[in-house]
């Protein structure tokens, strides 16, 4: 089996929604918050910038995930220095093969070609399943805040609390 990280393109688009919305079904079935949409400018962007990413397993895509350089909305005072990741979604024939630990050491290696001290993330704190889960990656839970200025990002940040979730390089 051929595992592949690369940049996803244009011609990507449409799957990477389709991924989305097969996220948005399966939070629904085992969570009681889920993904509010995202906007097509905000993926285009991604891709244009080289942000958004997809796992080739055997040439098929079998994972998406966005990162972000910056995140201060979230990260307050501590956004610096790190890569974000962010809406990572596994195609539900591909469940089970740890892509959150190959994305965790393919951004290290990012991490280390470009100087980056942290590979941070988020989720929601009530998410005890998915909270366990980061852990058992390798995150280190550093802290609770609560939304309190959301301008600029997705719906579902509205009025919710997060985890945050780091890895020093």
């Amino acid at each position: 089996m051929q595992i592949e990280v690369k940049n996803s393109l244009l011609s990507d688009f449409d799957t990477i929604f389709k991924f989305y919305d097969i996220a948005v079904a399966h939070q629904k079935k085992v969570f009681h918050k889920h993904w509010q949409g995202f906007s097509a400018e905000l993926v285009e962007t991604e891709i244009a910038e080289n942000r958004q990413y997809k796992i080739l397993v055997d040439g098929v895509v079998a994972c998406v995930f966005a990162v972000t350089f910056n995140d201060q909305l979230i990260w307050g005072d501590r956004d610096h220095e790190a890569i974000y990741i962010h809406r990572i979604v596994s195609h539900p024939d591909f469940r089970g093969q740890s892509f959150v630990k190959k994305i965790i050491s393919w951004a290290k290696q990012y991490a280390t070609a470009h100087q980056i001290k942290y590979i941070r993330m988020d989720t929601w704190a009530d998410n005890k399943k998915l909270l366990n889960y980061y852990t058992s990656c390798g995150f280190d839970d550093v802290g609770i805040v609560t939304m309190a200025k959301t301008d600029g990002l997705p719906r579902h940040y509205e009025g919710i609390s997060l985890s945050l979730f780091e890895i020093e390089v």
